[in-house]
């Protein structure tokens, strides 16, 4: 089976963000069937129609032959594994992590909707989303 190419952002205002979002790196790094991983920078951004501490956000691209609801599943354990709590939305979190593409695939599920339906409106996915695919693709010093 090829690989398929996905994007996944993650945010976390709650608690120590910056260590949780290393954290979630090396769990995402860890599932079975990922490969080739690199992540973005992190960023600090204002949170969006909400009040609280501002986010650190990255995106990370990553190879991988599990399905796409494997994967989600497997996002949503980790974001469990780290406190998450769904109380409201846009309520402050200790991790969020968003499958933003999945390959070219479009899929649109009660639980799954991919593309990402905002990713274009938000910044704080498109800033480290530009920086990861800059860095990725810059030319080797010769």
């Amino acid at each position: 089976m090829k690989p398929t190419i996905v994007y996944i952002a993650l945010g976390a205002n709650l608690g120590d963000p910056i260590g949780t979002l290393l954290e979630a790196i090396d769990d995402l790094r860890e599932l079975p069937q990922v490969s080739q991983l690199q992540s973005s920078g992190f960023y600090r951004t204002k949170p969006v129609d909400a009040d609280g501490p501002d986010y650190i956000n990255a995106v990370v691209s990553l190879q991988t032959t599990l399905s796409a609801v494997d994967l989600f599943s497997h996002l949503q354990r980790i974001e469990l594994d780290h406190g998450r709590e769904r109380s409201e939305r846009n309520a402050p979190r200790t991790l969020d992590l968003d499958l933003l593409l999945f390959g070219d695939e479009s899929i649109n599920a009660e639980m799954l909707t991919v593309p990402h339906p905002r990713m274009h409106l938000r910044a704080f996915v498109l800033h480290p989303w530009l920086s990861l695919h800059l860095h990725c693709n810059l030319p080797k010093a010769l």
